[in-house]
């Protein structure tokens, strides 16, 4: 059982599962996978901060990050660091683990078939007997939704998650939310939270590491920008110039919190009421530990903070994305 910490705890939508305001992601490459042991580290000290949510998906690392926080959560309870009903463990299901475009035809999609050998696939690695939480990682327009949600209810009545959840470019519940990235939460789901009691789960809170205060006008070689492609042509360009330049002067108005940039924009993100929960990755522990400082910057972020935040950042709501993963298995056609 984690020490009495500052973390404070939000319900996960309309669920009665209580997530902590930080969670720690494990999105990384093939090339970036850290070790068990490594693993382990970061959950000791996200755990020891008061940190209940631990996320993974099928495609991270193509299955490796389950391997990784699986075999650290199992370690933590092999030596009473933690129990299993002490952690709120989540998987994502969608695009298999051979990448994006070299998926079979039903090694990936929202299907029925994908999502229950995905989820048995994703638990087997993992070493657990079930998550709490399963995602549908991507809308799929060729499933029809009466297939994957009978699919998703099949997967709880076997014990295999607990509860099921939607996040990508249409799904309310897990979305990219940031100073810079603010359409779905902000603006086209405001009619969803009354209505469903929808909880966002926000991921991409630092943009990329955009907010991170890092980054010049050159997109730094080594970074997501450059190593995933989408992502560069969807952020990078003139606005990632643009966003780079605003961030610099966002750190004014840090400098006045007396914190970080990074932890100013993870705090920004928690002032919304309808934000459950706030995914952070980091490649080492004194990442990890300084994102974790925004904790104590929340309720500095008052109504004057955030109007200073606009002014320089004049967010205007942007056309709506093309979600270019809808094609993944229509090319199979």
């Amino acid at each position: 059982m984690a020490a009495a910490t500052n973390m404070t705890y939000r319900f996960l939508g309309d669920s009665g599962l209580l997530v902590s305001k930080l969670a720690l992601g494990s999105w990384m490459y093939p090339d970036q996978a850290h070790t068990i042991d490594a693993w382990y580290d970061m959950m000791k000290i996200a755990f020891a901060q008061g940190v209940n949510f631990f996320d993974s998906a099928e495609n991270y690392a193509l299955g490796q990050a389950d391997v990784l926080m699986g075999g650290a959560i199992n370690k933590g309870i092999s030596e009473g660091l933690w129990s299993r009903e002490d952690l709120v463990v989540t998987a994502k299901i969608f695009s298999g683990t051979k990448g994006f475009r070299n998926g079979t035809p039903n090694s990936q999609g929202l299907n029925r078939k994908h999502l229950i050998e995905g989820t048995q696939a994703a638990l087997k690695r993992m070493g657990l007997d079930y998550v709490d939480v399963i995602f549908c990682h991507h809308p799929e327009p060729c499933t029809p939704i009466e297939e994957t949600v009978r699919a998703m209810n099949y997967i709880i009545e076997q014990g295999w998650a607990i509860g099921a959840r939607a996040t990508g470019q249409r799904a309310p519940s897990s979305k990219r939310y940031n100073i810079f990235s603010r359409d779905r939460v902000e603006y086209e789901f405001t009619t969803l939270y009354k209505r469903y009691k929808v909880g966002v789960t926000a991921w991409s809170p630092l943009a990329f590491g955009t907010l991170t205060g890092k980054y010049t006008a050159d997109v730094p070689e080594g970074s997501r920008f450059t190593m995933e492609p989408i992502k560069k042509s969807m952020f990078g360009g003139e606005t990632f110039t643009k966003n780079v330049e605003k961030a610099e002067k966002l750190k004014a108005i840090a400098e006045k919190l007396g914190c970080s940039l990074a932890q100013m924009s993870l705090a920004w993100c928690l002032s919304n009421e309808h934000v459950a929960t706030v995914l952070i990755g980091a490649s080492k522990t004194s990442q990890l530990e300084e994102n974790l400082k925004a904790l104590a910057v929340v309720d500095k972020i008052t109504p004057e903070v955030k109007a200073e935040i606009d002014d320089i950042v004049q967010y205007v709501p942007s056309q709506p994305w093309v979600d270019h993963l809808q094609d993944i298995r229509m090319r199979h056609l």
